[in-house]
């Protein structure tokens, strides 16, 4: 029911003007679904607080609660439709009463880590784009027949929204910038291994999916305390967004997952300088795939002491500063950092090696990200020790990854296996940083094990190959011309 639910919806928002893209449905999906998952909230916490005794006091005012203006009953719990509002009664409450109303919450919010802080976040940054009323009351007549009262609800309902962002990250070169395959995110998870108690770092959050992934590794790691999943809602869980639509989908997938105020801000990570970063701020784990490809102006790059245009060296600087001593991370990015000859790549390996333990290094195949037309690796590393060995996996399947045929977690199993012991194979082999040039510290991956030879590839995988290279070299460009 809920996946027709989803298709419905988007099917109504596919005929509205002021929807253009997968990205704009999700957008508004989101705000719609935010708001009846408050509505499912409000009502276990009333029937909690009555089983006590307590009296409870909701949180939004009764003429904004879904109840009242998105489908008020009759007596006998069917939809009223003569207190229905429709067409542009609709919009008009919407846009000139409703999102100005939950704005508010920002600032008469107790603090940054509740419920309300949230509400007045989430609405701050987004408007309502449906511009007919007619349709709006479609979508939120669908919308109504989704619950989020039971835990195979919220379950059913955050696979079906992961779908949806990763419909989104296919749309187009903006999307893709959201979603991370999962069975990728869940090796990294399984590889960095996090422990109750610590404090999870993602500065490049996109959709939460590195941080939903931990949150349910977490949960299923042990029969959890009252105490320790108070500590897991509350203190476990952090993130930094710059872009308002994934900022707003990401709070929307940890909420859905079932962390009720999740602790993403709506920041530029890279414009604070590293210099003022203190203990205090530092975290026990960082997962995150900040974005390929991106640029930055002089200015952001001030705030850094090895300067570099590119954005995901800049984020793996302030990734390396904000670990605590003895704390893991594992970080996406493109496979040219290895081997990159400027003097930025050159500086950040070196830095790399010295302050921190590169322990792995995953390589993945082409395709791996759907449309991003580039070959990317895996870091993971533990601060506080020199690098001394590093152990390489180069993931080599016997097919092509793209969009009908993506990566799974079965495929990354033969590397989940052996990273434990950090064993050789015909995949697998130890660099000693002794034996690494010294002045460029070449991190390049070569597979010395795999003795055949290569393979010529089919004129199709090399048109294949140009389509993506052309690709990437138009988002270069788009970020440059963004720029100017």
């Amino acid at each position: 029911m809920f996946e027709q639910t989803f298709k419905n919806v988007d099917d109504i928002l596919h005929k509205d003007a002021g929807c253009a893209s997968e990205l704009d449905y999700v957008e508004q999906t989101s705000w719609i679904l935010f708001l009846k998952y408050l509505d499912d909230l409000e009502k276990d916490r009333a029937t909690a607080a009555e089983l006590t005794g307590k009296d409870y006091t909701p949180i939004i005012d009764k003429p904004f609660r879904w109840g009242t203006w998105a489908m008020p009953k009759t007596k006998d719990g069917k939809p009223d439709h003569h207190k229905a509002l429709n067409g542009d009664d609709l919009t008009d409450f919407v846009n000139g009463k409703l999102f100005p109303y939950l704005k508010k919450f920002k600032t008469s919010a107790s603090g940054a880590d509740t419920i309300e802080y949230k509400i007045g976040e989430i609405f701050s940054e987004l408007k309502n784009r449906l511009q007919s009323g007619y349709n709006l009351r479609e979508v939120i007549n669908l919308i109504d027949q989704l619950r989020f009262r039971t835990h195979a609800e919220k379950h059913e309902m955050s696979h079906l929204y992961e779908d949806k962002i990763k419909n989104m990250g296919n749309a187009g070169r903006n999307g893709g910038e959201y979603y991370t395959p999962r069975p990728l995110i869940t090796t990294v998870v399984k590889v960095v291994a996090p422990r109750i108690g610590d404090k999870i770092y993602d500065g490049a959050a996109g959709s939460a999916g590195f941080l939903c992934e931990a949150f349910e590794y977490l949960k299923k790691s042990k029969n959890l305390t009252t105490k320790e999943n108070e500590i897991l809602q509350k203190r476990t869980f952090y993130g930094k967004e710059k872009k308002s639509l994934a900022y707003i989908i990401g709070i929307m997938n940890m909420i859905l997952h079932g962390v009720e105020a999740p602790n993403i801000i709506h920041t530029n990570t890279l414009a604070e300088n590293l210099a003022d970063i203190q203990e205090k701020d530092r975290f026990d784990v960082v997962l995150a795939n900040p974005p390929f490809g991106g640029k930055e102006r002089a200015e952001v790059q001030q705030n850094f002491p090895i300067k570099s245009s590119e954005t995901a060296y800049l984020f793996l600087q302030h990734f390396i500063k904000i670990l605590k001593a003895g704390g893991k991370a594992g970080v996406v990015i493109k496979n040219t950092f290895l081997s990159n000859t400027d003097n930025a790549s050159i500086a950040i390996r070196k830095q790399l090696l010295e302050s921190c333990n590169l322990h792995t290094v995953l390589d993945l195949p082409g395709g791996t990200f759907t449309g991003a037309g580039v070959k990317t690796v895996v870091l993971f590393f533990e601060k506080g020790k020199p690098t001394q060995k590093v152990w390489y996996y180069q993931l080599n399947l016997e097919r092509n990854l793209g969009k009908t045929n993506p990566l799974n977690e079965a495929d990354l199993a033969d590397f989940i296996k052996l990273q434990k012991t950090k064993a050789d194979s015909p995949n697998s082999w130890t660099v000693n940083v002794k034996d690494i040039d010294q002045t460029t510290f070449d991190l390049s991956v070569k597979n010395t094990n795999r003795k055949e030879e290569a393979a010529l590839r089919q004129p199709q995988q090399i048109l294949e190959e140009m389509k993506n290279l052309d690709e990437e070299s138009a988002e270069i460009l788009n970020s440059i011309l963004e720029l100017i």
